[in-house]
């Protein structure tokens, strides 16, 4: 080693006494570069190992890791498994998410009703009932889930024949039946809408030919008119003030309404009804704008079936009070200026009778309905659904012969204002004066003077 630095160092050996080879230089860097090459692969394969290691180890390090993972997810689901067969199998009190309210007046009251009572609870015998039940069956029937009972289907009509019969509030209804005043306005507002759809296009439609050939003979054969299919008259139905256009339903009374129009047959029964209309209208205006002139206007009201009524042909014709315009299909009363000819007043003696079957059929309906006499605090377009839902409802009572009561005349009575406003129509075109003056002679008889 001495003499490899001296080599480097001098350039020739340190030795005095041994004198330098050239053949020792290469043999000195054979030795070195052996002895550096070997260093250099020792340092190389201790690196190489301590990667190896290192990789090793980093490996084990993430198998644990996934191990340890997928150990706590299989761990996770073994501790939901144990808990959802636990809640399984063991009773629990439910959680209260819905009032406990007790509904024993229909649960227990109800079922002992006579038929008496069902017309003053409900204002239908319980055939009836059971009948509108399974007519609205498809619509307002409901499902119980997991979660809670829904309320029966009989319930739910009860319900809303409560609201329609008395007008009650909404808290009053909800603690009679043992459900929320939420749950009451839904089962009113669901029922009009099933009613609506279903029970008025099946009570309330436009007669066929033979059906109207039979209204006129039963008219004719009670009050000897000819011809004549039913009376025409309108009342106002209150509601609350709207938000919008509310001077609109201001009616001439100084309170706020809808109009429903409505033309009845003989037995008092509606084969044409028009609601929600303002109450600021008239009833000619109410009319011009129905759906009975508009069907009157195309000649589609009545079939084409004319016959000699005195000295004239004339088809069939409704009846109205003065407010309306005097037409071919619509008469009305001679006006009374306190100096009528007898002919004259026989004539409206007759009208008269008839339009007395008008104004019963709406006592009737009030009376029946009574939600129709008090304040509507719903939005005009329910109010009108109801409107119109009553008005089926009074044609089925009364076809199935549901006993009308006369005490519910005196909530009618009561309600004071709550007739049809009288307005006089402006610029009114009289038009079916002849045929009132050919079924005057005829029921004068054929030949007899007219003064």
């Amino acid at each position: 080693l001495c003499a490899f630095r001296s080599y480097f160092a001098t350039g020739r050996c340190t030795k005095p006494q041994q004198q330098w080879r050239p053949g020792s230089s290469t043999f000195l860097l054979s030795v070195v570069f052996g002895i550096f090459s070997t260093h250099i692969t020792m340092v190389f394969r201790a690196t190489l190992f301590a990667e190896k290691r290192a990789a090793e180890r980093r490996r084990r390090f993430l198998k644990l890791i996934s191990d340890t993972r997928q150990n706590f997810l299989l761990l996770r689901q073994r501790r939901r498994r144990q808990v959802m067969a636990y809640l399984q199998n063991t009773p629990r009190r439910r959680m209260v998410w819905a009032i406990d309210r007790s509904s024993e007046w229909w649960d227990v009251t109800v079922p002992a009703f006579t038929n008496e009572q069902w017309l003053q609870n409900f204002r239908m015998t319980e055939q009836t009932f059971l009948y509108l039940c399974n007519k609205l069956r498809p619509v307002l029937e409901r499902q119980h889930t997991s979660f809670r009972m829904c309320v029966p289907l009989q319930k739910r009509v009860a319900i809303a024949l409560w609201r329609l019969a008395t007008g009650s509030e909404y808290a009053s209804i909800g603690r009679l039946f043992g459900v929320g005043c939420t749950t009451v306005c839904r089962c009113v507002r669901e029922f009009c809408s099933a009613a609506e759809t279903f029970l008025v296009p099946e009570q309330i439609r436009l007669p066929d030919e033979e059906q109207f050939r039979g209204m006129a003979a039963d008219i004719e054969n009670r009050w000897g008119l000819p011809q004549c299919v039913g009376a025409i008259d309108a009342c106002h139905i209150p509601i609350l003030s709207p938000q919008h256009n509310h001077n609109k339903y201001l009616n001439h009374n100084g309170w706020h309404s809808i109009i429903l129009q409505g033309v009845v047959d003989g037995n008092g029964l509606f084969w044409n009804v028009f609601a929600g209309l303002p109450g600021s209208l008239d009833d000619a205006r109410v009319l011009r704008l129905s759906t009975l002139w508009e069907l009157a206007s195309r000649g589609n009201l009545f079939p084409a079936h004319t016959r000699s009524v005195g000295t004239m042909t004339t088809g069939y014709y409704i009846l109205g009070d003065s407010p309306y315009p005097l037409l071919d299909w619509l008469l009305k009363p001679f006006h009374d200026n306190g100096r009528l000819p007898s002919e004259q007043q026989m004539c409206n003696h007759k009208f008269r009778r008839v339009q007395l079957v008008a104004e019963s059929a709406f006592r009737k309906l009030k009376g029946r309905w009574q939600c129709l006499l008090k304040k509507n605090e719903c939005q005009v377009q329910l109010v009108k659904s109801t409107v119109l839902t009553c008005c089926a409802l009074h044609n089925l009572c009364e076809s199935n012969g549901d006993i009308y009561e006369t005490l519910w005349d005196e909530a009618v009575a009561e309600a004071v204002g709550q007739q049809s406003v009288v307005a006089v129509p402006l610029d009114v075109e009289e038009g079916g004066g002849h045929v009132r003056d050919a079924l005057m002679k005829h029921l004068l008889g054929d030949g007899q003077p007219v003064t």
